[in-house]
This record gives C-alpha cells, sequence and structure tokens, in this order.
C-alpha cells in the first residue's frame, strides 16, 4: 500500500491528478489495477469532484482506460513499447545535444554529483530507478527549451505504464551508470554530437534490455 493515508496538508500541495500520477509511477497502482473514486478520495484526503476530474484527465492521455464502467491503469503492448521508445530517444537524444550546447557548469556539476551518487544505490532497482528519472529530467531541464521539457515529460508519464524497470535485470544498473557517465562527459565537453549519440544508445539498450525481461516473463 501507499502507506498512511495522505493527509490534508499534502493535498493541498499537490493536486489529484498528480497525486494520482505518482502513484502509478511509483507503482503503487500498477497496469490492471482498476482505479476506485472513493477509496482515491479517502486514501488522498481530497473530495471526490477533483478526483473524478483527475481520473477523466488521465483517461483523456490514455493513461487510463475503461474495463467496463471501471477505470484502470493501462497496459503498453509490444508495438505501444516500440513506438515510444523510438519517439523517447529522439527527444532524450535532443535535450542532450541541446544541454551540450546551454547547460551552465553549475548544472554539469549536478549530473557529475548524480552520478557519484548514484553508485550507493546499486542492488536497489527501485531507487535506482528513481534516481534515474532525477537524472534524465536534470538533462531535461539543462536543455533550457520548455517546450522539449514539456513533450520529454509527457513521454515519461507513459513510462509509467511499465510494470518494471530495465535496471532490475542483472547487470543493467552497472552498466546505466557506465552510459550516464559518458552523457555527462560529452555535455561538460560541449559535444554535441556526442552528447546526443551517448544518450540515444543509453535509450537503445535500455530498451534491449527490456525487451529480453519481457521475452523472459
Amino acid at each position: 500500500m501507499y502507506g498512511v493515508r495522505q493527509k490534508k496538508g499534502n493535498a493541498v500541495q499537490k493536486d489529484a491528478y498528480t497525486l494520482i500520477l505518482e502513484a502509478i509511477d511509483t507503482g503503487v497502482y500498477k497496469p490492471g489495477d482498476r482505479l476506485v473514486e472513493s477509496e482515491l478520495a479517502d486514501r488522498f484526503g481530497v473530495s471526490r469532484t477533483p478526483i473524478r476530474e483527475a481520473l477523466q484527465r488521465l483517461e483523456t492521455q490514455s493513461l487510463l482506460t475503461r474495463d467496463g464502467r471501471s477505470l484502470i491503469v493501462a497496459s503498453l503492448d509490444h508495438n505501444q513499447l516500440s513506438e515510444l521508445y523510438v519517439v523517447r530517444a529522439e527527444l532524450e537524444g535532443l535535450a542532450a545535444r541541446l544541454a551540450a550546447r546551454h547547460a551552465t557548469k553549475e548544472e554539469v556539476r549536478v549530473l557529475r554529483d548524480m552520478v557519484e551518487e548514484d553508485k550507493a544505490l546499486l542492488g536497489d532497482p527501485a531507487a535506482l530507478s528513481r534516481a534515474n528519472r532525477r537524472f534524465h529530467k536534470q538533462i531535461h531541464l539543462a536543455s533550457h527549451n520548455r517546450y522539449l521539457v514539456q513533450q520529454l515529460d509527457l513521454v515519461h508519464r507513459s513510462m509509467a505504464l511499465m510494470a518494471t524497470t530495465s535496471l532490475a535485470a542483472e547487470g543493467r544498473g552497472e552498466d546505466a551508470l557506465v552510459e550516464h557517465d559518458a552523457i555527462v562527459c560529452a555535455i561538460e565537453d560541449h559535444d554535441e554530437t556526442a552528447a546526443y549519440k551517448a544518450l540515444k544508445d543509453h535509450i537503445s539498450k535500455a530498451f534491449v534490455t527490456r525487451l529480453k525481461l519481457d521475452a523472459s516473463a
């Protein structure tokens, strides 16, 4: 479970949409799970009206789907997964290219520190997955392109529909951090082409790992 019910003070700080989205993103609700207005309102300590509006918004974004009269967390089929990774690789690669052009030395320092600090998370796929999202988000911000950041936010919302992380595969965590280091080095060197390629290769390897995980499931 999500633990204790969310306090109303937290609900004031985060709207119902964000609370539900974060619950899906962190695996509290997984693909196929049914979402019920009354249960969500009780869990998050908010009224049913904002919950209903949030569910409608999530359905419009294809993060939820209908199963009869019920709303369930959507899942991605093989073709949807492939399409998502193609778009993600191109957009992430562009973000790295622009980060190599625009990132400040302070932003590069943050990325470098993330790579070093994340080494302590090896062996904990869930924590490493959260750290991985933070790392990629930092690259998005370092691109200094608000429209690209918005599109990548949409892509990463859909990534939440994956029930497992590719970082759970044996050895993938170590490899991912090596790849992160190469990305940061290219950004630090202001090598736009190398940054673009390093990020795209990173996403490609993650996709291969996920396909292998799905094939063995």
